[in-house]
């Protein structure tokens, strides 16, 4: 069984790639970065609650904090550090963040996979099957009314993509069919600026299904 890096934020996409590589038959370490604010490569509200989806996955985690400068080259020594065969992202269609990440993958010698690359319609329909809270906003036409709230409560808006890319919006899963255990979240706090907002979890527990 080949052991893959999965970078892991905890949102939609990055839960789903785990998936992926469950299902495809390989070993997925989780690798989730602690970012500065408003990176521009990683997500970062909520981080710290990716070790219960770990768990709840029943998976391998690994942590690591980066600064506002040379987060990606921290990146790539992280994973030159483990003994994996791929890198495994849940981009979309930031050309951004993929084009960098295949050139870690390049330098490092090994493959890299973004299985829902231009596959929108792919997962929007998988994802009625998870249960993902909005974590945060950060366009025209999204509120505060919509942090902490289930992501099906976004429906369809004017200007706004469906799934949230490029960078309006984060979310967190707290459950998926493949998740041994749910994540129970019990409180909120929310930060709102008048034009974009945070949800953090203030409280988080697993719970049996």
């Amino acid at each position: 069984m080949h052991k893959v890096a999965c970078l892991f934020s905890g949102g939609k996409d990055s839960v789903f790639a785990a998936f992926w590589a469950m299902y495809n038959g390989w070993d997925p370490v989780l690798v989730t970065v602690f970012p500065e604010p408003y990176s521009m490569m990683f997500h970062h509200p909520n981080a710290e609650y990716t070790k219960l989806q770990a768990e709840a996955m029943g998976l391998e985690h690994v942590t690591f904090k980066t600064g506002k400068e040379g987060e990606l080259d921290k990146l790539k020594e992280a994973l030159a550090e483990l003994d994996i065969k791929g890198i495994i992202t849940g981009a979309i269609a930031s050309e951004y963040q993929k084009q960098r990440i295949d050139k870690i993958g390049h330098e490092l010698g090994i493959p890299t996979y973004s299985p829902l690359w231009h596959k929108e319609k792919v997962l929007a329909e998988e994802l009625k099957n998870f249960e993902i809270y909005i974590t945060a906003v950060s366009a025209e036409g999204l509120g505060s009314d919509l942090l902490g709230k289930n992501f099906n409560e976004l429906g369809e808006r004017k200007n706004i993509h469906p799934l949230l890319e490029g960078g309006e919006g984060e979310t967190f899963v707290a459950d998926a069919p493949f998740f041994k255990k749910r994540i129970e979240i019990n409180e909120w706090k929310t930060e709102w600026d008048g034009v974009r907002g945070i949800a953090h979890i203030k409280d988080a527990k697993l719970v049996e299904k």
